[in-house]
This record gives structure tokens, sequence and C-alpha cells, in this order.
């Protein structure tokens, strides 16, 4: 495995249901440090995508690879190992409303480490105190708003350092002021961690603000009919559809019409 491969690639993957094909043919590579957006219409796979990445369905064909290494093939502990790697901000923020936010961050630490009470709570400390929650370590969920549940799951994803952070609608239910904070968090992150971050989103907003690279999933067709930056899939992709779904509210082929 060399470290100068790419923190995540996709070949030839075909995600389904039985005989049935959500979408076939995936093939692209996610580079280090990279904003990348998973975007489509609804039905098109984007989640079920990040569900195959994160081992919780398996694929009908291909391969899906962590630093050139196969996940799709390597054993359970492999697996593990890998995804020890990865963290996740589940679109619901997927805290437990029985743990206060510290008890949620702390799990694992407690989980897959070593480290003693007192480091685990400095840890989770500077964890919160980096997506902006510093004296919240003893709230529940049920006491803080939506976006803050999202920061405070963000900090448990990142509570092992990991170098892919994966983000699946992060901006769902929240209004256009939190969304926006959000996404300058997500970047910050990036910045400051060093951090590869994909994002699963149909937001017109975050998908412009964050996004560096980027594929479009078609529901229709059933593969991945665009990659690229979103900026420029914007203003110049082949396909049509790509051009609608990035243009919505302000279509320029309709102005020309």
């Amino acid at each position: 495995m060399s470290s100068d491969s790419d923190p995540l690639a996709v070949r030839d993957l075909t995600m389904g249901f039985g005989s049935y094909v959500l979408a076939r043919e995936l093939t692209f590579e996610v580079r280090r440090g990279e904003v990348f957006v998973i975007m489509g219409g609804s039905g098109s796979g984007k989640s079920t995508l990040l569900r195959h990445f994160l081992g919780l369905q398996e694929p009908l064909a291909g391969d899906i690879q962590y630093y050139g290494e196969s996940f799709t093939t390597a054993a359970e502990t492999d697996r593990t190992r890998m995804l020890r790697r990865c963290g996740t901000l589940f679109q619901s923020g997927a805290l437990w409303s029985s743990m206060t936010l510290a008890e949620n961050v702390a799990v694992p630490l407690e989980e897959f480490t070593d480290l003693r009470p007192r480091e685990i709570r400095e840890i989770v400390e500077l964890k919160l105190a980096l997506v902006g929650l510093r004296g919240f370590e003893d709230y529940y969920p049920s006491e803080i708003s939506g976006g803050m549940q999202k920061r405070a799951g963000l900090a448990r994803a990142m509570a092992l350092d990991p170098d892919i952070l994966f983000f699946d609608e992060p901006s769902a239910g929240l209004d256009p002021v939190s969304s926006t904070l959000l996404d300058r968090l997500i970047l910050e992150l990036r910045d400051s961690l060093g951090a590869t971050i994909v994002v699963v989103t149909h937001e017109l907003d975050s998908i412009f603000a964050i996004g560096t690279d980027s594929i479009f999933l078609d529901a229709e067709s059933r593969t991945m009919i665009a990659r690229g930056n979103p900026r420029e899939l914007r203003d110049h992709a082949e396909h049509p559809t790509v051009r609608r779904f990035l243009n919505r509210g302000h279509d320029p082929e309709e102005e020309v019409a």
C-alpha cells in the first residue's frame, strides 16, 4: 500500500439490490485534501454510494479502495483498520439522546483507544472547541439547536483524527445561516487538519461554497454522467441534466429561449 495513493478510489462499481441496478460502472478517485461532492437527483444512489464506502452495503460488482488497498475484498479486520482512518457525520447527527455531548464524542475514543478518562476528556474538549462548542460539554442533544447538534456530530466524527471525513446531507434541516456556518466550518477543518472530505448533498449553496471536485449520478441512465469542479460543470457541462440541476432557479438556457 503506497502512501502516495489517492485516499479513495472507485473502480467499475455497480450498486443495486438483488437484480435491480441502481447505478453502474462508476469509476473515479478522490484526491488528497479535496472537498469532493457526490450530487444528483432523488433516487440516483448518492447515499447508497456512501453506504458502500462504509461497508454497510456490498457492491454488485467493482471495487472500492482506500489508499490503494481494496476495501471490497478485504477481511473484516482489515476493513475495520481502514475505517479507523474515516469519520462520518450522518444526516441526523445520530447523537445518543441519553448522553451529553462530551459522552457522545468520547464513544469512539473509549471503544478504539487505551486512553485514560482524563486524556479522553481533554481530547473531547478540544474537538468540541474546534466546532465552536466549548462550554457545551455537559449539555444533552435536546438542549441545543439542530445546527449545534450537527457540529457535535462532526466533533465525534473527528474524535480519532481521521484522514477522510464523510458527510451525508450536512445541511439537511438547517436554516440558511446555520448551513452557511457549517460550510465554513467544513472548509476550516479541511485546511487546518488536512483532511479529505466527501460530501453527499443536493444543496446548491453548499455545493458551490465548498466543492472542489464532484461527480453527478443520474437516476435515468443509472450511471455517472459528469465529473469536475461544480462551478465549471454549472457553466460548461455537456449533459443538459447536469446544467439544469446546477442552474436551478437561474437557467441561462431558459433566459436565451
